[in-house]
């Protein structure tokens, strides 16, 4: 374990009590110590963050959470640009992309911005003001528990902070063609993006389960202190929740099979059910998607009646055409190497299940998959940025014959790129890597040696 931070005497700051906890990469139970305000525990084994601590954690996170309301209100309801060319002059908010999107019958792709953009936002926000806020109340609201697991599921869906970015490539890449004059709904944008990263970083979840704990807002009766196993060797049957962190034993009976948290209500498993399958399956799929997600168009640029079908390539080599080069990198990186990267990284991943790791190094070697992984998780979003700027330059460039702009076909395969690999990454159960390495370190040294045989041998 690794504290971030020294601290006055403990006398003087709230301590966390000591928790049983099974880390999320490798599968480890350890017990987190107490911890004081702004410290960090690591797995001993892994890396992976098991709690870090906050000052304050739910009401410096309420009022940057009503703070991040009001502007989502504003980024909706007001101006996002104002365009012009040949005298004609058009303004769109945020929520004509979508519309425009629906209206060229690219329907699915609408839902997809519209689901990122304002319903995961919206979920998030008014479902974590709902919580905390509860929290406060002399009798809290019905089903906090339910809520708090919604909005940590939605965060990943939530992409507000995409779209700034797609706002600026949209920007960047008008300049030849309009004159644009940028709304109040963009600074908005800008301010909510701080917003929310800070809300996110002040907010402690653990310390909202504890919190909803100690109101009594229970899936089930909390075991006592004394039934909470604290070593693993004693209480094997033990699993924790990868919801809430909780670690807690099923009832006999159920045998681990459709058991519930106990506190959160989420459904517990040893590990996630058939990952293996799924995220193969979720891996095939999307790079058979990517295919035609490169092959057809993506945006065709109409002037005076004319245009050109563009691919996603097609419109880098056009930025560095037109020297562009920045913005050429950040499509290309966004675009093309992002969905490859996650495809090539959940590959390996998978791969690191199926394969023998006896070799010296190997727990070196899994700690490093086990962090690819939380990359892998984290940088799928960010492909969204062409996505977002597609959507916003068909609703913005729509001047007749002078110069229309219009999304492709190509984005609905590509949308589908990124959706399906975030899928897979929440599917896949890094724990997976650690447990087959431990199957495999005490096989006897001629049996793995026949099986690296027959993997040469493509059997």
């Amino acid at each position: 374990m690794r504290r971030a931070a020294a601290l006055p005497p403990a006398a003087e700051v709230p301590m966390t009590v000591p928790e049983l906890r099974e880390c999320p990469g490798c599968g480890l139970f350890q017990i987190v110590p107490a911890l004081g305000p702004d410290m960090r525990s690591d797995c001993v084994r892994c890396g992976t963050v098991l709690r870090a601590t906050r000052r304050d954690p739910l009401d410096r996170s309420l009022a940057l959470n009503v703070a991040g309301l009001v502007l989502f209100a504003i980024l909706w309801l007001a101006m996002l640009m104002k365009v012009s060319t040949a005298g004609i002059m058009h303004e769109t908010t945020l929520a004509a992309g979508p519309i425009e999107l629906v209206a060229r019958g690219l329907w699915p792709l609408a839902a997809a911005v519209a689901l990122t953009t304002f319903v995961a936002p919206l979920i998030r926000l008014t479902g974590t003001f709902y919580v905390l806020i509860g929290l406060k109340l002399r009798t809290p609201p019905p089903n906090l528990r339910g809520v708090f697991r919604l909005v940590r599921y939605m965060k990943t869906w939530a992409m507000l902070e995409v779209l700034l970015l797609g706002v600026f490539v949209a920007y960047t890449k008008l300049g030849d063609l309009v004159n644009i004059e940028i709304g109040p709904a963009v600074y908005a944008l800008g301010l909510y993006s701080i917003v929310i990263v800070w809300s996110e970083t002040a907010l402690d979840p653990h310390a909202v389960w504890e919190a909803i704990e100690r109101r009594g807002q229970t899936h089930a009766p909390m075991p006592p202190p004394a039934a909470v196993p604290t070593r693993l060797e004693f209480r094997p049957e033990a699993m924790g929740c990868e919801s809430c962190g909780l670690v807690s034993v099923p009832p006999k009976h159920e045998g681990g099979h459709g058991a519930r948290c106990p506190r959160c209500g989420a459904a517990l498993h040893a590990r996630k059910p058939y990952s293996l399958q799924r995220t193969w399956a979720l891996v095939i799929a999307a790079a058979i998607l990517y295919i035609p997600a490169n092959i057809y168009p993506v945006l065709t640029v109409m002037q005076g009646g004319a245009g050109q079908p563009s691919t996603i390539l097609g419109g880098v080599e056009e930025l560095l055409a037109s020297k562009m080069y920045p913005l050429a990198l950040l499509v290309f990186f966004a675009s093309i190497l992002v969905p490859m990267f996650k495809l090539i990284g959940l590959a390996v991943m998978l791969g690191a299940t199926m394969m023998v790791t006896t070799e010296r190094g190997a727990a070196v070697l899994l700690s490093q998959r086990t962090k690819l992984y939380y990359i892998v998780a984290w940088v799928g979003r960010w492909s969204m940025v062409d996505i977002f700027m597609e959507s916003l330059l068909g609703a913005l460039v729509q001047f007749g014959r002078v110069v229309t702009i219009e999304p492709g076909t190509g984005a609905l395969a590509f949308c589908a790129v990124v959706f399906v690999t975030i899928v897979a990454a929440e599917a896949f159960d890094p724990r997976l890597m650690w447990d087959a390495a431990a199957r495999n370190a005490h096989r006897p040294l001629a049996l793995r040696q026949a099986y690296r045989g027959r993997i040469a041998a493509g059997r």
